[in-house]
């Protein structure tokens, strides 16, 4: 239900006007024929979405086991990650394999367990399931009881037990320091659950500071219908723009290439822009030996 939770985000937050199905063929962010023939996410898709204040860049991974490597190549160039699981199914030995390389690369984690119009399991014991097979810190954010929160660190309970309350700055904090995993229940087939996801997600996220100097973190390379190579990567600081020309390690070689093309993608739609700045995520075109995982300028 992981490709179902992004065309729902999507649609809610007015990125696209129709929900897509995976089922049908049709999803916005599984666009390669392959994906479209099993049924699967097999490559990662980009989409940015504005939702009330906030923009966000949502990347879609692989969920299924087969295709871990290119799930883990995004994880480096996350700033927050959205972990699904299934209710009907529970905390799987995949989910745990993704929970330890989220923990290998501190990404900070919310939860969102789909398909509660169909799952056999209540939420009380999702949630247990949840404490005891992956973090305690995990926190069902829809109770309304903050009483949980606060027995997570030293800092939320002092501010309930003086104000009542854990304000939001403190509980943005815990879920940076991954002290706090927010846990929301729903289904992404018929929307129950993620207004409430996408509420806590521009609630208790924040802008990461970026560094002034350009740098970029390269984590897919992929090919277009004319055969064009693109690079995708997320910009970690600076600027970056047409006709530049950057330097990366190669075979223990320094390659210097120029930059033809920056694209920003939504599903298999691009725009052309001029530049990146640091927090975009873009494919750019011109660079013939990169690889994921590799750093370009300060990085």
């Amino acid at each position: 239900g992981k490709t179902t939770l992004s065309e729902e985000m999507l649609y809610t937050a007015g990125a696209i006007r129709s929900r897509g199905r995976v089922d049908d063929g049709n999803s916005h962010m599984d666009t390669d024929e392959m994906e479209r023939q099993r049924g699967i996410t097999i490559f990662s898709n980009v989409a940015p979405f504005s939702y009330r204040e906030t923009d966000f860049i949502l990347l879609d991974t692989p969920g299924h086991v087969d295709f871990s490597a290119e799930a883990e190549r995004v994880f480096p160039v996350l700033d927050y990650a959205v972990l699904v699981i299934s209710g009907t199914d529970g905390v799987q030995s995949h989910t745990e394999t993704l929970w330890k390389l989220l923990d290998r690369y501190q990404v900070p984690v919310f939860l969102f367990i789909s398909k509660m119009d169909i799952a056999c399991k209540d939420p009380t014991a999702l949630l247990e399931e949840c404490k005891q097979v992956l973090h305690p810190g995990c926190s069902n954010m829809t109770s309304g009881n903050q009483e949980d929160l606060a027995y997570l660190s030293e800092e939320a309970m002092e501010e309930y037990l003086r104000d009542g309350t854990v304000s939001d700055d403190t509980v943005r904090n815990m879920i940076l320091s991954r002290v706090l995993f927010p846990v929301y229940f729903g289904s992404g087939l018929h929307g129950d659950g993620v207004p409430e996801l996408m509420d806590g997600l521009d609630r208790f996220t924040c802008m990461p500071v970026y560094h002034t100097d350009p740098g970029a973190r390269v984590f897919q390379i992929r090919h277009d219908k004319n055969g064009a190579r693109l690079t995708f990567l997320k910009m970690t600081g600076g600027t970056l723009s047409v006709k530049d020309s950057i330097s990366y390690f190669h075979h223990g070689q320094t390659v210097e290439e120029k930059i033809h093309q920056i694209r920003s993608y939504s599903g298999d739609r691009f725009t052309a822009v001029n530049d990146a700045s640091a927090g975009d995520i873009v494919a750019v075109c011109g660079l013939e030996h990169t690889a994921p995982g590799l750093g370009i300028g300060s990085e």
